[in-house]
């Protein structure tokens, strides 16, 4: 494995790296000359794993990388073997293998992957040599398309479909096709069915908590608010963890939250930060993201004078070592306050970007914030805080200055990321008519996305005229370049 990587290293750097990963990644393979067919055989090779089935190559890179990487190859598509990226789509597309929601950017790029793909020409077949490729993939469209052998049972025919529905089995056409051309009122109704947003559940009610647990976190919140010396928080900070630990799966937000962490002062608050994580933290999916949402979250989401310097050294640190924690415990909450993004947030937000976060990791966020659904974007949040935080993001002057500093920091964002922020401009350009914040922010808007200028050069025009800053002409002078 490690000598089949060593050549594609240089690629793996294009896609991490580049603002233009389509483009440079193209160029690198018309000038390397190597198999499109090894390329895709490495990505689909399994990783040794206690996983069954175990993950492939690509589902071990970070979600930002493959994203880009499956973003290439729904462009390029033509240049590789069609049933080879179908199944590579399928393990993105299968639910059960990906549930996180950090991994939505993933998940949409292989939906376009799949749609670019099953559009195209006949497939190609898949060299001998990945027999290990997706059981749920076919490489036959009939056989994709075709019905499950259990509603071809006789059974089924004489009774209806979907009983809940006034639509007898006899009126079903038999035909296996996959679409229905003599049924027009059924093909309008699958399109209709297929543009549906996703729907997704309420998470499950939290355990019930036993009265000693209950009784135990009270000892321990009275504890700690009585703490003012650094070696008790160190204890108290081991005690927390361990009992954590205990409560069992699933309990561990609900017995932060009768602890109250955040009522400690900054002082205590950073001791607690630096001791219930690091080489000692827990070994549980989602530790880290606890600890933010119960130490830092609270703090700042009533916070209207800036943050104490030792809360915000002991939060970035904190965020350095975990930045996943960091954006589903920290940015995106605040991102989503019901009363929306402050000034100071703003500037504690973009500290964080700037000095914990990845660019590309930066873009993913956006991307998420931007484009996803309520399902994408729930944070990670204490039961207590969440009446604190809205479902749709609240568009305030210091938002629009969190994405004008974004930009600046040469964060590439994704087409569908700047689609979405032309379409907040022109709905709120008449709201914001007279902030000079918007206007910077829409001026840098313009120099940064072009591409996204060029396409929506009338929306943007349009909504450059309803504003009354001094920045009114140096915007319409970029988009008349």
């Amino acid at each position: 494995m490690t000598d089949r990587l060593e050549r594609w290293l240089p690629l793996f750097e294009i896609f991490l790296n580049s603002p233009a990963p389509e483009d440079d990644a193209s160029l690198w393979f018309d000038n390397h000359h190597h198999p499109t067919t090894a390329f895709l055989s490495l990505l689909l090779s399994a990783v040794p794993s206690s996983r069954s089935p175990p993950p492939i190559l690509l589902q071990t890179l970070p979600p930002a990388l493959q994203s880009r990487i499956l973003s290439f190859l729904a462009v390029h598509h033509s240049r590789f073997p069609r049933a080879c990226l179908l199944s590579l789509a399928a393990h993105f597309l299968d639910s059960s293998a990906f549930t996180d929601s950090s991994a939505f950017w993933a998940r949409k790029a292989a939906h376009h992957l799949h749609d670019a793909v099953s559009s195209s020409a006949p497939p190609v077949a898949c060299g001998h040599s990945l027999d290990h490729l997706h059981r749920r993939t076919n490489e036959n469209d009939v056989d994709l398309y075709a019905l499950p052998q259990w509603l071809k049972d006789p059974a089924f025919a004489a009774a209806p479909l979907l009983p809940w529905l006034p639509l007898p089995a006899g009126s079903l056409p038999r035909s296996n096709d996959r679409y229905f051309a003599a049924e027009p009122q059924a093909m309008e109704l699958v399109a209709f069915q297929d543009d549906e947003p996703a729907t997704y559940s309420t998470p499950p009610p939290p355990p019930v908590l036993d009265p000693q647990i209950i009784e135990r976190a009270s000892v321990l919140k009275a504890e700690l608010l009585a703490s003012e010396v650094a070696p008790k928080a160190i204890r108290l900070a081991k005690d927390i963890r361990q009992f954590c630990l205990d409560s069992g799966t699933g309990s561990q937000l609900m017995v932060l939250g009768l602890i109250q962490p955040w009522e400690a002062d900054d002082e205590m608050a950073s001791v607690l930060l630096s001791n219930l994580s690091g080489e000692h933290g827990l070994s549980f999916v989602g530790w880290h993201a606890h600890v933010l949402c119960s130490l830092v979250l609270p703090k700042l989401l009533t916070l209207q004078k800036p943050a104490s310097r030792v809360l915000l050294s002991a939060t970035t640190r904190f965020c350095q070592l975990h930045p996943v924690a960091a954006v589903e415990a920290l940015l995106l909450p605040l991102a989503l306050r019901k009363e929306g993004l402050n000034v100071v947030l703003c500037d504690a937000l973009a500290r964080v970007i700037r000095e914990c976060l990845h660019p590309v990791h930066v873009s993913a966020f956006c991307q998420r914030l931007l484009c996803g659904n309520a399902g994408d974007r729930r944070p990670v949040c204490l039961p207590c805080h969440e009446e604190l935080l809205s479902d749709e993001l609240v568009w305030t002057e210091s938002l629009f200055m969190l994405f004008n500093y974004v930009l600046n920091h040469n964060v590439c964002l994704t087409p569908d990321t700047a689609d979405q922020l032309v379409s907040v401009i022109d709905g709120k350009a008449h709201e914001f008519s007279k902030s000079l914040k918007f206007g910077n922010f829409m001026l840098c808007f313009v120099s940064k996305c072009a591409r996204a200028s060029s396409l929506h050069k009338a929306s943007l025009e349009r909504a450059a005229m309803r504003t009354e800053t001094f920045v009114t002409k140096s915007i319409l002078s970029k988009l008349s370049v």
